[in-house]
């Protein structure tokens, strides 16, 4: 008899029965719901938060520190997971945020806020790549694009509902239940996740945590992320600080791809760029989050100030782009559950976000709401139909020993992809921006104008007198339409990559309880062969 799926982990093997694996999916969403939402509903609490605390040059840290703790952490806590098991590693990832949420609603200094946060995202980190593992460990990959489906509209519910309940708590309440709603929602996925979440103990000969890979990992992506962060905002791209944040963060992951040759059990184990469909979904999941996610990040400036929405209705505005996003992940889903087929998926996907890429970079201040909504839902059913498959694809490919950091590394590329994309759009809105203003306003009317506070508060904008209101809204629309343009070559690069993308028979059957999780074909390609 052939050995058992789980004979790297020396257990016998076992099935959750449907029931189990329902509840299991419930205490992931959950979870999952924390992390996504907590991204989103802090954004309309801002301002009274400053208000209340001070601390308004801090306050890109708030973001920022959850941000940046949550990507460093995504390659060791897969690691951790494959080495060590996943259930107690998500629960204490879960804890972690329950912990910082807590923390950030008592804190009572802007400083105190931000380490606050951070903690947070050490936490959000690991119930991000934890929850995808876990699905790939109870799932199988035949049936996994359906329940994909469903965890997809918990990014869509938390993009439009976290505003909106940001903003509630602060109207009627106080900011600190923005963090303290955590609580309640963490205690029972703590509990669902405990009851019914059954997986293998994992009994390596060996568990040698490789910290000095950690260290240059966490302190690269840092760094790298930190330039994103403050290029053209906090120093200019040319200064020394972000010249050496650059140079610090390309040394340290060259010393950390160097140490991973070097262990036993590298964070990133770089036999998994070997698979062709492990590099290209990476690559694939890097350049959409540098074209895409970019880009649409500053969306909500044109409601806010080419349109005039306040910062809750402009997230409102971005409901058809959330709306297609979940209908077309349940969709695709769906189809490859019936069909077993994926790689079509990103082909199609991609194409049609060229297309609404494209159609965005026409909005300008006469665009009816009818055209943007339909611009946006054509680019969300793009993004729904790509979204799921490069995890899918590579959670199908890879052995189970290397789900964990197969998974992360899928994510970390998107994360650092979606940093980079922010970065180099503020840079291009901010370079148009400033020849668009000189050609629309009179220079004495510019001089006293800060396009910071402009786009931070549209109320300032609309207190212009009104030859200069209609100047610096033209001046928006074209250089928003400059971003949205110059993404569609990057999501061209992602639809060629697509086509790079092998199309490999999803498996019947999960790895926990399976009778054969490593095939002849998974063992050949990862040596190499």
């Amino acid at each position: 008899m052939r050995s058992s799926p789980l004979s790297d982990d020396s257990t016998a093997p076992f099935q959750l029965s449907q029931r189990q694996i329902h509840l299991v999916f419930v205490g992931l969403m959950a979870g999952m719901l924390l992390s996504s939402l907590d991204q989103t509903v802090v954004s309309t609490a801002m301002p009274t938060i400053v208000g209340e605390l001070g601390g308004l040059e801090h306050l890109s840290w708030v973001i920022t520190a959850y941000l940046l703790t949550s990507t460093a952490c995504m390659l060791l806590y897969g690691k951790l997971s494959d080495l060590y098991g996943r259930k107690l590693l998500l629960q204490i990832a879960i804890v972690i945020f329950l912990i910082g949420s807590l923390l950030s609603g008592l804190a009572q200094s802007m400083l105190q806020l931000i380490f606050f946060r951070g903690v947070q995202g050490l936490g959000a980190g690991g119930i991000m790549i934890l929850s995808q593992a876990v699905v790939g460990d109870v799932i199988s990959p035949r049936e996994r694009g359906r329940y994909q489906g469903y965890m997809g509209t918990v990014f869509g519910f938390s993009s439009v509902a976290g505003p909106l309940i940001g903003g509630f708590f602060t109207d009627h309440l106080t900011w600190r239940w923005v963090f303290y709603v955590n609580i309640p929602v963490g205690i029972a996925a703590l509990i669902v996740i405990q009851a019914a979440l059954r997986l293998p103990v994992h009994r390596f000969e060996e568990r040698r945590i490789d910290y000095r890979g950690a260290f240059l990992m966490v302190g690269g992506i840092s760094a790298l992320l930190l330039l994103t962060s403050w290029g053209g905002i906090e120093y200019a791209w040319g200064s020394p600080m972000i010249i050496g944040l650059g140079v610090a963060g390309v040394a340290l992951l060259a010393l950390f791809l160097l140490q991973q040759v070097r262990v036993p059990e590298p964070l990133l184990p770089l036999r998994l760029f070997r698979q062709k469909i492990f590099t290209v979904a990476t690559a694939l999941s890097f350049i959409v989050g540098l074209g895409l996610l970019g880009a649409v990040s500053y969306l909500p400036i044109y409601f806010q100030v080419v349109r005039g929405a306040s910062a809750t209705m402009s997230g409102l505005q971005l409901a058809p782009l959330m709306g297609a996003v979940v209908v077309a992940v349940l969709v695709t889903g769906r189809l490859i559950t019936t069909t077993g087929h994926y790689r079509i998926f990103p082909i199609l996907g991609s194409a049609v976000m060229i297309v609404g890429m494209s159609l965005l970079a026409q909005l300008n201040e006469n665009t009816s709401a009818w055209q943007s909504a339909s611009y946006m839902a054509l680019l969300g059913i793009g993004i729904g139909m790509l979204m799921q498959v490069p995890i899918l694809a590579v959670q199908n490919a890879v052995m189970h020993r290397d789900m964990g950091a197969a998974t992360a590394g899928v994510n970390l590329f998107r994360s650092l992809g979606s940093a980079f994309g922010v970065a180099i759009f503020g840079s291009i809105l901010n370079n148009r921006l400033t020849y668009e203003l000189q050609q629309s306003i009179p220079s004495a009317a510019l001089g006293q104008m800060s396009r910071r506070t402009l786009t931070a508060s549209p109320e300032q904008l609309k207190a212009l007198p009104a030859d200069i209101h209609a100047g610096v809204v033209h001046a928006f629309s074209l250089s928003l339409d400059a971003v949205f343009l110059w993404a569609v070559p990057l999501i061209a690069v992602a639809f060629i990559v697509s086509l790079f993308l092998q199309e490999r028979p999803l498996r019947e059957y999960a790895h926990v309880g399976a009778e054969d999780a490593v095939t002849p074909s998974m063992e050949g390609e990862a040596a190499g062969e």
